[in-house]
């Protein structure tokens, strides 16, 4: 039998979504200055336009101080600025369209520990540490590259911390988003308690034998999101680290995956993102060819000396990119195997994202692989980009060349943008073509297709 189609309904913990189509989590760049709305807005706004089921604001920090991974976050402490954030949320709801809000906190991760500059500028700025770092970054850190100062958290200090978690949502929620997504991936710091990488806790936040990870961590968080948020949609990214380099043990494994999207899900998560990356934060999570063109950028150079404490490092810091580039080829839907293994074992849906780029994947792995799929890259070049996916036949494919120009950029301070001109070329001749002319409000047909 067919699965379902891309087109048809779906709900996810009591939220009701048009289609199963999202736009993932990418890094907009806005910050919080006077222009953030706005940004905001001008960057999701035309994927819900023109037809996406739900979209996701990429990573947002649920503190006023440190934690962010790249220039230019955007932080969801500030209760002032967060209900300016219904501009937002009414924006994306007049299309007909859902919105999440992905939150997060750097730990090792954060820019005071890799960014050269925002360490001079921010001396002072603490580095929360779920446990002593790992023998790599330590090594890291003796030969320049990084800095790290860390403070291991407290019992007390990990608690309140997940109540900054619980506060965020509870704001989100008052400022109209209709879910929250935590990201546990990509080395932030919910993956370091996963971790057994990074986590060699002694106390209820340590690894979970029966499980494989530190779950005890999204257990809190959950409960916190639930007492000051309610039953809004909480879904989260969990990680298998087996992309690592084989040297770099332990770590997750998809089994572990597997076991914590289990817990998860029992303990009431209404959404699973199965991921595979590595430990550290490198091209397992943007696979594709090495970024050249935004390496020779002169008007990026400077702000990669910056970041990386200097033209030396920086080349380095290239070089390292590139040996990447060679180990973590894109393929399509890489999370796919990962994503059915969980599918087959939890009773709440399954997203998926990962290296999809045409819409006969997407078919394909619908009722197999997962509930909804996703893509985030390609929004760079095509911001109306379900206009196409959702009006389309079997061999329609984005744009996106899957380059890295646009995510190197963002180490330099550089917004979230396609930076490859023979990919804005054929965007642009869509767009004179009219291919994505598709709009959508909140009365059309694709909001009142009935749930399934």
């Amino acid at each position: 039998m067919s699965g379902p189609k891309l087109e048809s309904s779906v709900t996810v913990g009591g939220q009701s979504l048009r289609n199963r189509l999202y736009r993932a989590p990418l890094l907009e760049c806005a910050g919080n200055g006077p222009d953030a709305i706005e940004r905001l807005i001008d960057d999701l706004e035309p994927a819900a336009a023109s037809g996406a089921g739900l979209l996701h604001q990429g990573a947002t920090i649920v503190r006023k101080t440190g934690g962010c991974a790249a220039p230019g976050m955007t932080r969801v402490a500030d209760p002032d600025f967060v209900a300016r954030l219904e501009r937002l949320t009414d924006a994306i709801h007049a299309h007909g369209g859902a919105i999440a809000i992905q939150l997060e906190y750097g730990g090792l991760r954060s820019m005071e520990v890799w960014h050269a500059g925002y360490r001079e500028a921010n001396p002072d700025l603490e580095q929360l540490a779920v446990s002593r770092p790992p023998a790599v970054l330590r090594a890291l850190d003796r030969v320049g590259f990084l800095e790290l100062n860390p403070r291991v958290m407290t019992t007390e200090e990990v608690e309140s911390l997940a109540a900054d978690f619980g506060r965020a949502a509870a704001r989100a929620v008052d400022a109209g988003y209709d879910m929250i997504h935590l990201a546990g991936a990509n080395m932030g710091i919910i993956q370091q308690f996963l971790s057994p990488f990074y986590n060699h806790r002694d106390d209820e936040f340590g690894i979970d034998p029966t499980v494989g990870s530190g779950v005890r961590f999204l257990e809190l968080v959950h409960e916190e999101v639930r007492d000051r948020a309610g039953d809004v949609p909480l879904i989260t990214k969990v990680p298998s680290e087996a992309a690592a380099p084989g040297p770099l043990r332990p770590r997750l494994s998809d089994t572990d995956a597997i076991r914590t999207a289990e817990r998860l899900a029992a303990i009431g998560y209404d959404g699973i993102v199965p991921v595979r990356c590595s430990v550290f934060w490198d091209m397992s999570i943007v696979r594709g060819e090495f970024p050249g063109r935004a390496w020779r950028d002169p008007g990026l150079r400077d702000g990669y000396r910056e970041a990386f404490g200097g033209r030396a490092r920086a080349a380095a810091v290239a070089i390292g990119n590139w040996l990447q580039s060679r180990r973590y080829r894109r393929e399509a839907g890489w999370n796919a195997d990962l994503a059915r293994q969980v599918r087959n074992r939890v009773g709440v849906p399954v997203f998926l994202e990962g290296g999809l780029r045409e819409r006969s994947e997407l078919d394909r792995y619908l009722g197999d692989a997962a509930d909804l799929v996703g893509l985030g890259r390609p929004f760079y070049a095509e911001p109306r980009l379900p206009a196409r996916l959702l009006d389309a036949t079997a061999d329609t494919r984005v744009v996106c060349a899957d380059c890295n120009n646009c995510a190197v950029a963002q180490a330099a301070g550089a917004t979230g943008a396609c930076r490859t001109p023979s990919v804005l070329e054929k965007a642009g001749t869509l767009r004179q073509r009219g291919a994505y002319n598709r709009e959508t409000d909140g009365s059309t047909a694709d909001a009142d297709r009935p749930t399934e």
